[in-house]
């Protein structure tokens, strides 16, 4: 779907040459949902806006369903937008028209769809976002969550292939957020539609996206599955933003007294293991002792995980068998250094 080619973007600021976006290469598949996270500053705005063109990148190549667009005249580019439909952080509603008509709106500009047909579309869109019964009200009479979804049918109103999501929650409260993302989750999974997003939030991708770039001064520092990357951050900076949504508490390294003859371990659980009584099993076939310090079982999107921290505690070879075991049951196994 979007194939992104050495990617950069310069701007000239007070006389100096000011890297925006630096070599950037992403591949997003068509139907998934891909999230791009990163700092205030980090670039991902620039990144998302070059996606339909709203950010002219320096040099670099962005393939959308095969083709260039940085290639594209006037009349192409225009005729790309109509394919790619954006949300915004701040909704851009009209505030003069009724909801109506802001979904409206669009179709009206595209200029070939008869009125009763852009009728028939705009009831459609108001029943899938669940404002069948506020069409004829104003933006100034709804909540934020009731704009966004305005906002998100307005986006939907051409037929997109692309939904580009630009902080898309941001300015809404943790209840009505998780109410939105359900609503692009289903929205992905009703019309197969592709969607980037970009966050600073780690929850966000948690919850809905397939796959993540994590994106810092301009660069592209770790990427690849919401699950791989946010249970095993490689990159400081994706463990900086994991640490801020964690499930295990890491300060509690530093007050653990582990005893002698014992190893401290972090493991992790994806799937059905996740549910399964692993450490139960491995106890009653070891004479190991296993504590278990903390832990926590959820999802990313939707697939369970758990993690742990456990002290092992035991002789070595017993401590190697257990250790074994793990492995052999698809735990991912990290011991913890400097435990004391």
């Amino acid at each position: 779907m979007i194939h992104i080619e050495q990617l950069e973007k310069h701007y000239q600021v007070g006389g100096r040459e000011v890297h925006a976006l630096r070599n950037i290469h992403l591949n997003v598949r068509k139907g998934q949902i891909f999230g791009i996270i990163g700092r205030s500053g980090a670039g991902k705005s620039t990144l998302l806006r070059a996606l339909n063109l709203l950010e002219r990148p320096s040099s670099g190549k962005v393939l959308i369903e095969g083709e260039d667009i940085t290639r594209f005249n006037s009349e192409q580019l225009h005729s790309l937008r109509q394919r790619i439909g954006m949300v915004f952080q701040h909704f851009n509603l009209l505030n003069a028209k009724t909801i109506a008509e802001n979904i409206d709106f669009p179709l009206k500009l595209a200029g070939t769809y008869s009125k009763d047909v852009r009728q028939k579309r705009v009831d459609e869109l108001l029943e899938l976002v669940g404002l069948s019964d506020q069409r004829h009200k104003f933006p100034s009479q709804l909540s934020g969550g009731q704009k966004q979804r305005v906002g998100i049918a307005r986006a939907l109103a051409n037929y997109p292939h692309l939904l580009l999501c630009d902080e898309a929650t941001s300015a809404l409260d943790p209840e009505t957020t998780q109410a939105i993302l359900r609503l692009l989750s289903d929205i992905n999974q009703k019309l197969g539609l592709t969607i980037v997003l970009i966050t600073h939030e780690m929850q966000v991708i948690r919850t809905i996206c397939d796959q993540v770039a994590v994106i810092d001064a301009g660069e592209i520092v770790e990427s690849g599955d919401v699950a791989d990357v946010f249970l095993h951050p490689q990159h400081a900076v994706t463990q900086s933003l994991v640490a801020e949504n964690q499930a295990l508490d890491l300060d509690l390294l530093q007050r653990i007294q582990c005893h002698e003859n014992s190893q401290l371990l972090r493991l992790t659980y994806v799937g059905a293991a996740t549910h399964e009584p692993i450490l139960s099993r491995i106890a009653a076939q070891t004479k190991a002792d296993i504590t278990i310090l903390q832990g926590t079982i959820s999802r990313i999107k939707n697939t369970p995980y758990g993690q742990l921290l456990v002290e092992l505690s035991g002789a070595p070879d017993q401590i190697a068998v257990v250790l074994n075991l793990l492995r052999d049951l698809d735990v991912r196994t990290e011991i913890i250094e400097g435990a004391h």
